[in-house]
């Protein structure tokens, strides 16, 4: 709620000098010039006494005092003091994802199926932070840039499904694109990237793609970008869908787990992240609330005086009364006869006869 405050209140006492003024007035010796023969053209509209130059007068002091005094209308706004973080989470497409190696009520669920909702609530649970999303599999492409708009992101994260990319395990290339959209001169600081860093998901095993993972590390390091890895799945044998040309699922045959757990706890230990196993919903996140601890800005509110200045809204009409006051005070039509120097009544009888 606004607030109203005079930002000088000391001139607030010059209003008490307006009633001595009145006062000083009122006892001032005030010249009489008794006219002859006034009581014959005495008209009550020229005689009747005007108080509305006083009291214009008044009231223009009284505002003028007022502005004098800086009213101000005060709301308090508080703002964060420091800026969040700026995330890239890199995530697995490749068809592997579909291993029905997950349990969420009691169902199967594939890889993508178990990872999205610990990634919205990732997502929901960093409001001050920049947040953006890279699919990889055969290709690395960008979905959504850094933003802070999270409800399209979660949108937009919605709408992911295994093959949208054509198949393999791009986890360099993933990587990659991921530190291009954290490219940003005004967040560098000697070549190095001002906080952000990259959480990386994916399955298996590097085998398509331009960049090896281990020199997407390397650049990862020398621009100080920490990369969490997340090896998702469990080992072994694991039950994967087959679908036909059409999408219906048609059979389930049994697959081994090919990730490559070295070159992620390889990854992560070269550019100061972490490296996690999952191989249920519960490591998930156990997992995405570890990332969020450690990389985590405590916010510190400063609160903020936003005034707004309201000295034009009392001057104004102060001078108007004041200019007002002059104009009638030397109007003809207000001068007037005191009540105590009233002229005497005239009386013919009483008037000297001329001399010859």
């Amino acid at each position: 709620m606004p607030r109203f405050i005079f930002h000088d209140p000391l001139w607030l006492l010059a209003l008490l000098a307006l009633p001595l003024l009145v006062w000083l007035r009122g006892r001032r010796r005030v010249p009489v010039l008794l006219v002859p023969f006034a009581a014959a053209w005495y008209r009550p509209s020229l005689a009747a006494p005007s108080r509305w130059p006083v009291a214009l007068a008044l009231v223009g002091l009284a505002a003028l005092i007022f502005a004098l005094a800086r009213p101000q209308e005060v709301e308090d706004k508080r703002e964060v003091r420091s800026q969040g973080y700026d995330i890239m989470l890199a995530i697995d497409l490749s068809t592997s994802m579909r291993a029905e190696d997950f349990e969420r009520d009691g169902e199967r669920v594939n890889r993508l199926q178990a990872i999205k909702p610990v990634i919205q609530a990732f997502i929901e649970r960093r409001t001050t932070d920049r947040i953006g999303i890279v699919l990889f599999s055969g290709r690395a492409y960008t979905m959504a840039p850094l933003t802070f708009d999270h409800d399209w992101l979660s949108r937009q994260l919605e709408r992911v499904k295994i093959g949208m990319i054509e198949d393999g395990t791009a986890i360099g290339d993933g990587l990659g694109v991921a530190l291009t959209r954290l490219e940003q001169a005004k967040r560098d600081n000697g070549g190095k990237r001002i906080g952000a860093y990259v959480v990386l998901m994916t399955d298996g095993a590097n085998n398509r793609g331009a960049l090896a993972p281990a020199q997407a590390a390397e650049l990862a390091k020398s621009r100080g970008i920490p990369v969490y890895t997340i090896g998702s799945g469990k080992e072994g044998y694991v039950p994967v869908p087959i679908y036909d040309d059409t999408g219906r699922r048609v059979a389930t045959r049994r697959m081994l787990s090919d990730l490559d757990e070295g070159a992620l706890r390889q990854i992560a230990d070269a550019t100061g992240g972490k490296f996690f196993r999952v191989s249920d919903t519960g490591t998930i996140e156990n997992a995405f609330k570890a990332i969020d601890r450690a990389q985590k800005i405590e916010f510190q509110a400063k609160s903020y005086l936003v005034s707004t200045e309201l000295f034009w809204w009392f001057a104004a009409p102060g001078l108007a009364c004041l200019a007002l006051a002059a104009v009638l005070a030397r109007s003809p039509f207000r001068r007037s006869v005191p009540a105590t120097a009233a002229a005497p009544k005239f009386s013919p009888a009483a008037a000297p006869v001329a001399q010859p």
